[in-house]
């Protein structure tokens, strides 16, 4: 009964997806659309991964005791989840630049690309 919620909320978030996605018009064009969305996402998860941070900074000094070892815990997890997306993202950038792939060219194999014009 507790999934419903979630079913209705993804349900909604799809329908609204829809008109973006069917406006994309092709492949690459669709690509480009997820990649701007996973952009966007993975600055706002390393934004919340600081704002837990400083948060468990602000009960580390605010608080007792109990709030003191709460503070510490939360602060590590903090740093752990900043340290585990920075790698991340250094690891893509390395295998980028080893592969020598730019941020501006999509990889797409051959047999997907669409060309257009005469057939």
């Amino acid at each position: 009964m507790r999934s419903r919620p979630y079913f209705y909320l993804a349900l909604g978030a799809a329908v609204a997806a829809l008109p973006a996605l069917a406006g994309a018009q092709t492949l690459l064009n669709t690509l480009a659309l997820v990649n701007t969305f996973l952009n966007a996402a993975i600055g706002l998860m390393i934004t919340l991964a600081i704002v837990v941070f400083f948060w468990g900074i602000i009960q580390y000094l605010a608080g007792g005791s109990e709030k003191k070892a709460e503070g510490l815990q939360i602060m590590l997890w903090g740093v752990v989840a900043i340290f585990v997306m920075v790698s991340i993202w250094g690891i893509i950038r390395l295998l980028q630049s080893t592969f020598r792939v730019t941020s501006t060219d999509p990889v797409v194999p051959k047999g997907i690309q669409v060309t257009t014009g005469v057939f």
